[in-house]
């Protein structure tokens, strides 16, 4: 600072204050105090790269808006990210680090020590981040701000550490009235030090700052993220090592240290200004012409005058990713978004759309390719995402470490290990890869999950708003959203849709009323509204696209058409393997006996269908059903016929089974003639699993869920098929047919998916004569199960399907209540103009991986845990392949990633005996083991869980015995 120039204008002990007043601790610092106003520079510098080389164009504008016009928004976002800080110079702060205390009384300002006994209820959350709301809010007053404006600032300073308060929660004790934010000469250093900040960003003054207009709740929330992340670089002290000389402190000093920071970073965005595609871009991108559906999704594309949402509806295998990645490139391009995220339903679906977008993005810029970042919990074991990492020379996945002392518990600051300055890095900076910032990287590929996450009311739910906000966001396989996880999925999209963030929604079989519910809210967001209803027109045919986007005017537009699918269709013959379903308070030997009936009748089945050879699927809704299945065919066909796939495997042996899997069935397989394969899976094998066979076998689910697996079917051409099955059959087993009265469905099915749409399903099914044309038939399928009409029901049936009907509604209702307990936004409350009180009465969930997969996902709990055997006799642990741990478990780094691949998923019905598992005593206190639970099997591969016995092995997995 220029001191000469300071003492010129203000009193001396104002500016021994400024001189004195410390923003980090020796120890956060890297062993030199860091003055306030340094910190507050280094953050600005910051920022100031931030929106010169990571902000998206599209944010840029909407900053350049609310600050007055065409380039006024980078000094307006400058401003705001420097001075988050600003409570730090209060008591609240200043007196919290004992030697930083008693050089700040020593320079004349000083508090009431039983301050801190005050209003005891609220000291323990009353610090510098809500001191420095109130300041902001009392002094921006002062000079003149409006109250608006005044409004929508105050919060960006008071939740900058994760959490928004109320007006109402930042109000001092009245028994400490001024002792927490000063009063006397702090009230005058604290103008100072805003007045002398903000002229060394720019601005002639205070009152030169406030901007011209309210930016949407949304853009709050996104510069707030933007805030945050300003605010962790510059608190690495690797690089912003405490500066105690006030000589030395200047906006120029912190640039330097900003662009050396910046560059050991690797920190990148993404597009930027990108060049709308032309003609022959989908050729270039993916080695082929559009088809039609794909074509008219880009064209979709360019005709919107708006960002809006796109609903593109199609049969399995009709390119509707390629479509939707077509699509996403044009939007950016004429929107200004600068990278994007794409939502799986699984971490097993993420994976292959990984490799296919890093794919794409190079396509688009072989410069881009390494910016792509892989975000769910299991990517340690994705082996393009570690060869990644590993091949950059570092892998500090998930590990972070460094807090403010005097914020909250989880700011994580800086990578746990050092980073490497690498400009030939071929993987995402290792920043991205800490805990909760991986949406911040410019093209993300994860589960849906982290699109849910960002609409939780949870601490640092900017973070993931500011991730998302500036991309196309495209979202796969939306159907198999539940009801629950729905009211996060509308949440979300509400937010996007203020945020003014294009979405692709993809679908193979969407019901009208999820059609509906997702414009519904993607509209009501755009309009800033509590409810929007427009009734969204219903496309003609199949596939079909659904575009929607509110423009200036705000009246809702659409767009919607359909085309044919570039394949014939598929004429499926589906049949009714009825299977004896065991009553209520049936024995166990009697569900045995009934189970081991039902598995012969299938192996019959199959016996006979592949006599010439060929390919089937067979999937139950239940991992059990799935292992007695296999475990009876094993007996029937060589063991090289048979294949077995479900969650209950460890995640090593799951990911070398879907390899396998997709070796032998896959795409690029061939086959030879008189050749039998079956394969037996669960759900996994559902969605996003291109594997190819000729005849299905499948438990009765809901009909979208069917058609699903219908589409596993025939998917490749060329492909060698036995005389038999050249054309595609479907059996349909898992319930009962009776003759005067509804049908029975085995207990998995009816507790997974509720008897209401397995009765309509099965309905259907009945009446469906003895082929299914698909797609062609699709929609028609689906919107009858899902429609209201009674008279799909046999006349037999319906006072149990009104009954079913009933209990659905009642159980879906309940469902939306359990989940709006952890919504961002309370009903109601959507029209709120500012952020303040976003986390009125705290969080509800953790911020946690697990806690938020509980918050998003319902059902029953369960519980991951690490398999480790100990035999009788030993001491040490061992894995599963039989390496050596320790006596405590201490796990040497060339056995991590073994340990870690032997982690399994336990039932639900585990779950209590579970709980009483924790880690090994040599994993506290290891980065990714320390919240671990093991599992320790004996000698036979076996452990008591309560009064339960489970068994693991390779073949089966884990089951109970």
């Amino acid at each position: 600072m220029d001191l000469q120039r300071l003492n010129g204008l203000y009193e001396p002990v104002v500016v021994r204050a400024l001189e004195t007043l410390w923003g980090k601790s020796r120890e956060r610092a890297g062993g030199s105090t860091n003055l306030l106003m340094a910190h507050l520079l280094d953050t600005a510098a910051v920022a100031e790269l931030l929106w010169d080389d990571f902000l998206a164009p599209s944010t840029r504008s909407a900053l350049d808006e609310v600050a007055g016009g065409p380039g006024s928004g980078r000094r307006l976002f400058v401003w705001i990210c420097g001075v988050h800080d600003c409570g730090k110079a209060t008591p609240a702060h200043q007196r919290l680090w004992p030697e930083g205390a008693e050089a700040v009384e020593r320079a004349g300002l000083t508090w009431v020590e039983r301050s801190a006994a005050a209003g005891a209820k609220q000291q323990r959350r009353w610090r510098h981040d809500w001191a420095g709301g109130l300041m902001a809010r009392e002094l921006l007053t002062d000079v003149g701000w409006g109250v608006d404006q005044v409004d929508w600032v105050w919060p960006l300073m008071a939740g900058h550490h994760g959490a928004f308060p109320s007006l109402r929660d930042v109000r001092e004790p009245s028994s400490a009235k001024g002792q927490l934010r000063g009063r006397g000469v702090w009230r005058r250093v604290q103008q100072v030090l805003l007045d002398v900040f903000t002229r060394e960003v720019g601005f002639a003054g205070l009152r030169e700052v406030e901007p011209v207009m309210v930016p949407s709740r949304a853009l709050q929330l996104q510069l707030s993220g933007l805030v945050v992340m300003a605010d962790w670089i510059a608190s690495d002290e690797r690089f912003f090592v405490g500066m105690d000389d006030p000589v030395l402190v200047s906006m120029s000093a912190s640039r330097e240290r900003a662009v050396s920071a910046w560059k050991a970073l690797g920190l990148q965005g993404g597009w930027g200004v990108l060049e709308m595609p032309g003609p022959d871009a989908f050729r270039n991108r993916f080695g082929y012409g559009p088809r039609p559906s794909q074509m008219m999704v880009v064209e979709t594309a360019h005709r919107m005058s708006g960002p809006g949402l796109v609903v593109v509806e199609a049969p399995m295998g009709e390119g509707k990713t390629e479509a939707a990645q077509a699509a996403a490139e044009v939007l950016a391009a004429r929107f200004g978004e600068d990278g994007v995220f794409v939502g799986m339903p699984t971490q097993a679906t993420s994976d292959p759309m990984f490799t296919r977008t890093r794919r794409w993005v190079e396509a688009v810029d072989e410069q881009l390719a390494s910016r792509v970042v892989l975000l769910h919990g299991k990517r340690a074991f994705n082996w393009e995402w570690k060869a990644l990492l590993e091949d950059a020379g570092a892998y500090a996945d998930e590990a972070f470490c460094g807090v403010d002392e005097f914020g909250l518990d989880d700011d994580p600051y800086s990578s746990e290990s050092i980073t490497r300055e690498m400009p030939e890095r071929q993987a995402p900076a290792e920043w991205f890869l800490g805990a909760k910032r991986g949406l911040l990287a410019p093209f993300v590929v994860g589960t849906i999950d982290q699109l849910l996450y960002a609409a939780t009311r949870t601490r640092h739910v900017m973070l993931r708003m500011a991730g998302l906000a500036g991309k196309v966001v495209i979202l796969d396989e939306v159907h198999a959203c539940d009801v629950y996880m729905s009211q996060f999925l509308r949440e979300a999209l509400r937010w996007l849709g203020q945020a003014r963030v294009p979405v692709i929604v993809l679908s193979a079989t969407l019901a009208p009323v999820q059609r509906q519910g997702l414009v519904d809210a993607y509209l009501a967001g755009a309009a800033s509204r509590e409810e929007l209803r427009a009734q969204v027109p219903k496309p003609s045919g199949y596939p079909s696209i659904t575009a929607a986007w509110l423009p200036a005017s705000g009246e809702a537009q659409f767009h919607v058409e359909a085309t044919d699918s570039w394949r014939e269709d598929l004429h499926v013959a589906v049949q009714v393997v009825p299977e004896a379903v065991p009553g209520p308070g049936s024995s166990r030997a009697e569900r045995e006996r009934l189970q081991g009936e039902a598995d012969a009748r299938v192996g019959d089945l199959l016996a006979s269908e592949l006599i010439d050879g060929g390919t089937a699927l067979v999937i139950r809704n239940s991992v059990a059903r799935a292992q007695s299945l296999y475990e009876k065919l094993c007996e029937r066909f060589d063991h090289d016929e048979v294949r077995l796939l479900h969650s209950r495997f460890t995640v090593a042996r799951r990911a070398d089974l879907t390899e396998e899997c997709l070796r032998l069935l896959g795409p690029k397989t061939s086959r030879s003639r008189g050749g039998r394969l079956i394969l037996v899976a669960t759900q996994l094998a559902e969605q996003s699993f291109d594997v190819d066979a000729d005849m299905l076998v499948t438990d009765l689910a809901p009909v979208d869920l069917l058609l699903q697996r219908v589409g596993r079917l025939h998917r490749h051409e060329g492909t060698w098929r036995p005389e038999g099955l050249r054309t595609p059959k479907v059996f349909v087993t898992g319930f009962e047919p009776r003759e005067c009265r509804e049908p029975a469905f085995v207990y998995a099915s009816e507790k997974i998916y509720g008897s209401h749409l397995l009765l309509r399903t099965a309905a259907v099914l009945a009446d469906a004569g003895e082929t299914w044309s698909v797609p062609g038939a699709v929609p028609r399928l689906v919107e009858q199960v899902y429609g209201a009409d009674p008279a799909l029901l046999p006349a037999v049936w319906r006072e149990a399907g009104e009954a079913a009907r009933r209990e659905q509604e009642e159980r879906d209702r309940s469902r939306a209540e359990d989940a709006r307990r952890f919504l961002l936004t309370p009903y109601g409350e959507h029209e709120k103009r500012t952020l303040a009180g976003l986390h009125h009465g705290g969080s509800t969930a953790g911020s946690d991986e697990s806690s938020l997969q509980a918050a998003v996902r319902d059902g029953d709990e369960s519980v991951e845990v690490v398999l480790v055997v100990r035999e009788e006799g030993e001491e040490v642990f061992r894995t599963l392949a039989g390496r050596a741990l320790s006596v405590n478990g201490d796990v040497a780094p060339e056995v991590l990633d073994e340990v870690l691949g032997s982690v399994v998923r336990l039932p639900s019905t585990f779950t209590q005996a579970a709980s009483v598992l924790s880690p090994l005593p040599g994993w506290h206190g290891h980065p990714w083991l320390r919240r671990s639970r093991a599992l320790v099997l004996d000698a036979s591969r076996m452990a008591q869980l309560g009064d339960i016995t489970v068994s693991y092995d390779d073949k089966f997995g884990l089951r109970q015995v």
